[in-house]
């Protein structure tokens, strides 16, 4: 399951909600994501590995782009199971997240998408914060009191 609260608009736009609140259409340009290319290599692949049915990306192209940057970052074959299809690059370098940035816009490009689409209704936080953390949160909320600019149909809340 896919699961992002905070998204910032710079990155990923957004369009009016459904008339029944259902789901939100997302997208995403691939060639002026707005957000760093970390972040986009990973939303990408956490996208392309995720089972949204509305995503306007095939499997077919889904499984190459995950396994081109699989490849780019182990020695063996990708996993099989759905979920250990995770990429990691915390033991990559500035090339190998380079390599990902451009497999990622070339493969897309090569199937005609400039743009990522899908719909997801927004998700309930799957964690509370830890204790340790509540301070910080609180004084946080003391600091910027009004509501963030996000995207968040439920009025902002996480719940």
């Amino acid at each position: 399951m896919l699961v992002f609260r905070c998204v910032s608009r710079v990155g990923v736009d957004s369009v009016a909600p459904h008339p029944d609140n259902s789901a939100i259409m997302q997208s995403l340009d691939i060639y002026n994501p707005g957000m760093p290319d970390l972040q986009f290599v990973l939303f990408v692949s956490a996208l392309c590995t995720s089972d949204l049915p509305t995503l306007n990306i095939p499997q077919p192209v889904r499984d190459e782009l995950f396994e081109r940057c699989w490849a780019l970052v182990h020695t063996g074959p990708p996993p099989v199971s759905k979920r250990e299809r995770v990429l990691d690059l915390r033991h990559g370098n500035d090339l190998t997240l380079d390599a990902c940035m451009e497999a990622i816009q070339s493969i897309l490009g090569d199937a005609g998408i400039t743009t990522i689409t899908w719909d997801h209704p927004p998700s309930p936080p799957t964690r509370s914060s830890t204790p340790e953390a509540q301070p910080l949160i609180d004084r946080l909320q003391q600091l910027y009191p009004d509501q963030p600019d996000v995207v968040d149909p439920d009025g902002g809340h996480a719940g």
